[in-house]
């Protein structure tokens, strides 16, 4: 298989959604008034920040290590992440009773650290290192070919978009008109390469409209430019999209799948947090506010449309409030 070509299957994806069955529900899709009112349209929530560790990365991580050979997990396994796939890793490792060691950058916030130890107990160790995502990657990359351990990728893995894109089979099963968009978050791609993958195999007419914090545009640049890039600086304040370079597997289908790409300033990011707070009592972190906030931007063209928005994650440290 060409990695690099993958693009995830309606059959993969299908069967990802039964290896997740064992550890979790379908996520609610829920119709929000407050937004549909302010856009005049019919706009919808996957609510992937109801997930029991707050965010839509068990799916990918879970998916990817529940079919790793006997041999490979009794060896035990690593990550690197800012802290929602950490999260994700953790869990599995606790519920299949696997040893991990898990790489967070050093500015990763407390809260996501705390958790990651809630969901892995005894079963993980967390090494803080590095100031950015990238840094704590190449970290743990390097452990786990010294160590002999499986890397389990945050996002540029067909495993890790399979699980993800069990979001897009859901809201399909969970809808019974069609859709005309939707906004989904963009860090590295695994998220949109896979739901991307399957909206577009069963319903074609739906537009996907990936989204980019200002910070952190690496999807954008590189479709533009027509390769990968690596962006020299990026701002971590949305920390959970906050990456310098994406996936090549994950560039690769986002480039065939994505209609556009919505790039929203951090500013419009913590405008979208205190309001969905405020008026919908939605707790979201800045990279689950993106799609919602995406939303302004083509506020023309989604009136009188049904429109979807991914909420991603709510792992959201109250100490960043005042920061916000």
């Amino acid at each position: 298989m060409d990695t690099k070509k993958y693009f995830p299957s309606v059959e993969a994806i299908d069967k990802a959604s039964e290896v997740l069955k064992e550890i979790l529900d379908p996520t609610p899709f829920m119709k929000n008034n407050n937004l549909s009112d302010v856009y005049d349209a019919n706009v919808f929530l996957k609510r992937e920040d109801l997930q029991m560790v707050r965010s839509y990365k068990i799916r990918g991580a879970f998916n990817k290590i529940r079919t790793l050979e006997p041999e490979l997990l009794h060896k035990g396994i690593v990550c690197a992440s800012a802290g929602n796939h950490a999260q994700g890793v953790a869990f599995s490792c606790n519920k299949l009773q696997i040893v991990g060691s898990i790489f967070m950058p050093t500015t990763t916030p407390k809260q996501k650290i705390e958790q990651v130890r809630m969901f892995g107990k005894e079963y993980i160790d967390i090494v803080l290192t590095g100031d950015t995502f990238d840094a704590a990657n190449s970290a743990a990359i390097e452990f786990a070919q010294k160590s002999g351990r499986t890397f389990i990728p945050p996002f540029d893995d067909p495993k890790v978009m399979e699980g993800q894109g069990t979001i897009g089979k859901e809201i399909l099963e969970q809808t019974k008109e069609k859709l005309d968009y939707i906004f989904v978050p963009i860090g590295g791609g695994g998220l949109a390469s896979g739901l991307g993958s399957y909206i577009k195999a069963m319903s074609p007419e739906t537009k996907i409209i990936g989204v980019e914090p200002g910070g952190a545009p690496c999807m954008k640049a590189a479709i533009e430019k027509g390769e990968l890039v690596e962006l020299e600086e990026i701002d971590k304040f949305v920390d959970g999209a906050a990456v310098k370079k994406a996936g090549a597997m994950t560039y690769e289908v986002c480039k065939e799948v994505l209609d556009d790409i919505v790039i929203v300033p951090e500013g419009a990011v913590c405008t979208m947090i205190i309001q969905m707070y405020n008026k919908s009592a939605i707790v979201v972190e800045p990279a689950g506010a993106l799609a919602t906030a995406a939303l302004r931007f083509y506020a023309d063209k989604i009136k009188g449309k049904k429109v979807a928005c991914i909420v991603s994650g709510s792992n959201n440290d109250i100490t960043r409030m005042e920061e916000i």
